[in-house]
């Protein structure tokens, strides 16, 4: 299901997905929690001409009725793609990727952010986006994705 809706255009998964992952969350939502999504690399984005994990942070915040700031974090630079790395490398190819956007990055001050992803592997992506909203001021953050890539050591 995860693959149909990042590389199947089965955007109508997004909300569904949303709904399961909103019941995983209600332990650690709150009011005034900002829900913001990972960020695509921008020619990523163009292939794909959507950001799933948008879709699915959407509808999470409307179905919770949170703030919703789609484009609260952008990414400073190209990176390469993280299939086939290890788990160092992994973290290492994000280092000081992620960023708040200059123009949103006020909205995170001071509030607990919900990170929204589809598919956590090393949680070097997760990583790099939670330490530019704690960069940026934010109080908490928390992380919520649809799958986890769960593999043998």
């Amino acid at each position: 299901m995860v693959l149909a809706l990042k590389h199947g255009d089965r955007l109508d998964l997004a909300r569904p997905a949303a709904q399961w992952m909103l019941r995983a969350a209600a332990p650690i939502l709150e009011p005034g929690m900002l829900v913001t999504p990972v960020p695509l690399r921008w020619m990523r984005f163009l292939r794909r001409r959507y950001n799933q994990s948008a879709l699915l942070a959407a509808a999470i915040a409307g179905a919770a009725v949170l703030e919703h700031c789609p484009d609260l974090l952008v990414r400073r630079r190209a990176t390469a793609s993280q299939e086939g790395r290890g788990r160092d490398a992994r973290f290492a190819n994000l280092e000081g990727v992620m960023a708040l956007h200059p123009r949103r990055g006020g909205r995170a001050d001071g509030r607990h952010v919900l990170l929204v992803d589809d598919v956590m592997t090393s949680g070097a992506t997760l990583a790099a986006a939670a330490e530019a909203c704690v960069a940026g001021g934010a109080r908490a953050v928390s992380v919520l994705t649809m799958a986890r890539v769960a593999k043998d050591a």
